[in-house]
């Protein structure tokens, strides 16, 4: 009978595992919950604000660029590039999901100005380049908004405007024909975001009529060099450090000069 005694009271004073267990397991079971709202939260914060931040993507004027002038007796003509007929791009390679993705953000808000002298092309004078990276529009609306107001900041009114002042123009032809495509580069200033970089770009140009020119510019940078970074991304990696620049230009004369 003692025997029994004792294990009855040997019992009664174990600790009970499985009561004592059971605050611990709730209790942890709580704090991860608390970790996954407050993760979700921050996520969904940040995610408002690079909405919120990227703006509507409206230019706040229209595009303009500085103008060139002809002087007395010139025999250039005098060509404004065409913003309904133009368009800027960027491209870059990033990894979405796993798989290999090329984005590509373009706009029509161009302007420009060139004298052209078919005569003597090495005559010939382009004018600065105006674009306005705030139109930049991808296949995304969350992508052209973090674009907008955490990549370019062009919400800002500074940041609003790429521009490109050439320097030089190398490789032009002796003379040039109507109808004929003749390449040449471009070196010159980019500023962007804020940063100026010197770039070429390869182009070419096509004299189509004495009243229009098409042509093509080509150029790659790296983002970096112009003091932009990209935020992360769910989903998104293996972002590229290069960047494609691209602009197809139709200019036609001015009808002062015709």
């Amino acid at each position: 009978m003692q025997q029994v005694e004792q294990i009855e009271t040997d019992v009664a004073m174990r600790p009970d595992k499985t009561i004592s267990n059971a605050p611990k397991s709730s209790g942890t079971v709580r704090l991860a919950l608390i970790v996954v709202v407050i993760v979700i939260a921050l996520i969904a914060a940040g995610a408002a604000y690079i909405w919120f931040s990227g703006g509507n993507g409206e230019a706040s004027a229209t595009i303009t660029a500085p103008s060139l002038e002809l002087q007395p007796g010139d025999t250039r003509g005098l060509f404004r590039i065409d913003a309904d007929g133009s368009e800027a791009r960027f491209i870059i390679d990033e990894i979405l999901l796993g798989e290999p993705k090329t984005v590509v953000g373009t706009t029509n808000e161009v302007a420009g100005e060139i004298l052209i002298d078919l005569e003597n092309p090495a005559n010939s004078v382009l004018g600065v380049i105006r674009i306005n990276v705030r139109t930049l529009e991808t296949d995304n609306e969350f992508r052209n908004r973090a674009l907008r107001g955490q990549i370019l900041q062009a919400d800002r009114p500074e940041y609003e405007f790429a521009t490109f002042t050439p320097i030089t123009l190398n490789g032009l032809p002796n003379s040039a024909a109507i109808g004929e495509s003749f390449d040449f580069q471009i070196v010159g200033s980019l500023n962007l975001h804020g940063v100026s970089r010197e770039v070429t770009f390869d182009a070419a140009v096509t004299p189509v009529s004495d009243t229009q020119i098409t042509g093509t510019a080509r150029a790659v940078v790296q983002y970096r060099d112009f003091g932009m970074s990209i935020p992360e991304a769910a989903g998104v990696a293996g972002i590229s450090d290069d960047v494609r620049l691209e602009i197809d230009f139709n200019a036609q004369a001015n009808s002062e000069t015709r």
